[in-house]
């Protein structure tokens, strides 16, 4: 996925993601975001600590971050993108659906998750992103994911 790299970026703390997204914790999955262009793509970062609730029974003693929640702090960190223009402000962005996922290396406690999203196509309310989580460079997970805006 192609996603510019410049010097000046324009970065989210957790409480701005929070001014954006109405997902608390244990459901908010987005630390940072890195940088963002409104509308157009999102890269985010989320620290997969061994204290996460989920750690608890996905496994016990093979602590693995479960693929569904690592796909939600994707959609998470596109929303973020599809949410910050303007025009979109106050509103939701609702999965619409999930295409071509797949894991590639788990992710366990003490990874660092990269979350990339960029917008391929949008009609009205409903678009389409690809999205890529990556830990130490390495893809471990890629998906398509359609979304509405409401």
């Amino acid at each position: 996925m192609d996603i510019e790299e410049r010097s000046e970026k324009k970065s989210l703390t957790a409480e701005e993601i929070a001014g954006i997204l109405p997902h608390r914790y244990p459901f908010a999955l987005v630390d940072r975001i890195i940088d963002h262009e409104p509308g157009i793509w999102a890269i985010g970062r989320k620290c997969v600590s061994m204290d996460e609730p989920f750690f608890q029974g996905h496994f016990p003693g093979k602590p693995i971050m479960p693929g569904v929640l690592i796909i939600e702090a994707l959609a998470q960190t596109g929303a973020v993108a599809a949410l910050s223009l303007p025009e979109n402000k106050g509103k939701l962005a609702l999965f619409g659906g999930i295409k071509n996922a797949r894991f590639k290396k788990p992710v366990t406690p003490g990874d660092v998750l990269e979350l990339r999203c960029k917008m391929v196509r949008c009609k009205g309310p409903v678009g389409v992103a690809e999205a890529e989580a990556l830990v130490d460079g390495v893809i471990v997970t890629r998906a398509e994911i359609t979304f509405s805006i409401v």
